[in-house]
């Protein structure tokens, strides 16, 4: 099992950047593919971000591709997102997950992930 802290969320304007990280504990980090969700006031948790479980592959959604930016680093087990020129339409709650890679599996739906953090919120102001 793994359980998953997400951090580094804030209050930024429009323009600027955060970069939110998401602490993994167990020694299985590196196993496993992950994936960053957010979710608004109103909304459903929708994908963002996907990077498999070496780092070499990542997907993103359209409205963050160029902008957002999805790492890990399986030595500190943990995974990050580079978020630059934010926008006050990405102000949500952030969510990371490990991705369940089985038959079937896709990586743009949340029901396809499990072990979800607490969120980071992050707040971009116009």
């Amino acid at each position: 099992q793994v359980q998953l802290v997400e951090s580094g969320g804030g209050l930024v304007q429009a323009g600027g950047s955060l970069r939110p990280s998401c602490a993994a504990s167990g020694r299985s980090f590196s196993r496993y593919a992950m994936g960053w969700f957010r979710e608004a006031p109103g909304k459903e948790r929708e994908f963002e971000a996907h990077i498999s479980w070496s780092g070499g592959g990542t997907y993103y959604a359209d409205s963050v591709k160029g902008r957002f930016t999805i790492s890990r680093d399986n030595a500190k087990n943990t995974m990050y997102l580079q978020m630059n020129s934010l926008r006050p339409e990405d102000t949500a709650v952030y969510y990371c997950a490990v991705h369940e890679t089985r038959v079937g599996s896709s990586v743009y739906y949340a029901a396809f992930y499990a072990y979800w953090g607490q969120g980071t919120q992050v707040t971009v102001s116009s």
